[in-house]
């Protein structure tokens, strides 16, 4: 999952992307509300975190562009303001959910992993496909029960799909989802992850779809996946 940090003190934004990537995710960071806007509307965010009182355009002008432009990604609103009204602003802007500073870092993980589960229509914390588990809030991943240990790029590939049953998630999807904006992206790289997550798991759950992409396998009976977004 990949996401955005818009804040322009620095010790924070390190401190947030910091715990946001040891959370496992793909984290993006801008500065002011000039850079945010243009990667917001460039580049395909699961979530953002979105300060109000920014240089060069403020939060809520950012988030009302994101979303005139149908950008309709979850944002969560980060900001000092305490007051009624910046917080009715925000959400008349279009935000999600809103924390006020000072705040736990905790708390924003625990609102960014709700925001992300809602926008892919999961009601719990804990991912279920079968024999598969994937427990958002620790990151874990098991098995009929059994604890399996993944690198941060794998499980990030494993909660994506997760997150996105019932569909074919192409690779280029997964590749604009799992890597950061300066990382050097390989699409071919997506097809060494799922064989050593096909490994790994010790079970056949994610099907290779040609010419499409991939999907966690639906047992015989159930309906037929959506086709995502088309080519790899």
């Amino acid at each position: 999952m990949r996401l955005l940090v818009v804040e322009d003190e620095p010790d924070l934004a390190r401190q947030l992307v910091d715990a946001l990537k040891e959370a496992s995710y793909a984290v993006d960071v801008a500065y002011d509300g000039e850079e945010g806007h243009f990667l917001g509307d460039t580049e395909p965010y699961d979530a953002v975190v979105l300060d109000l009182g920014l240089p060069k355009m403020d939060g809520v002008t950012v988030l009302e562009r994101w979303r005139r432009d149908g950008r309709n990604m979850p944002v969560l609103i980060l900001t000092a303001r305490d007051r009624w009204s910046d917080k009715v602003a925000g959400f008349d802007a279009g935000a999600d959910d809103y924390v006020t500073k000072p705040f736990y870092v905790e708390e924003v993980l625990a609102r960014l992993r709700a925001l992300l589960r809602r926008s892919a229509g999961q009601a719990s914390p804990e991912l279920v496909y079968g024999p598969l588990r994937v427990d958002t809030r620790g990151a874990r991943v098991t098995v009929d029960g059994n604890p399996v240990k993944l690198t941060s790029l794998e499980y990030r590939l494993l909660a994506y799909l997760m997150h996105h049953q019932g569909r074919v998630v192409s690779r280029t999807e997964l590749v604009e989802h799992l890597y950061e904006q300066d990382f050097d992206r390989d699409s071919n790289t997506i097809e060494v992850f799922i064989g050593r997550l096909r490994k790994k798991l010790k079970v056949n759950l994610i099907q290779t779809v040609r010419g499409l992409g991939y999907c966690l396998t639906r047992p015989e009976g159930e309906q037929q996946v959506e086709v995502g977004q088309a080519g790899q």
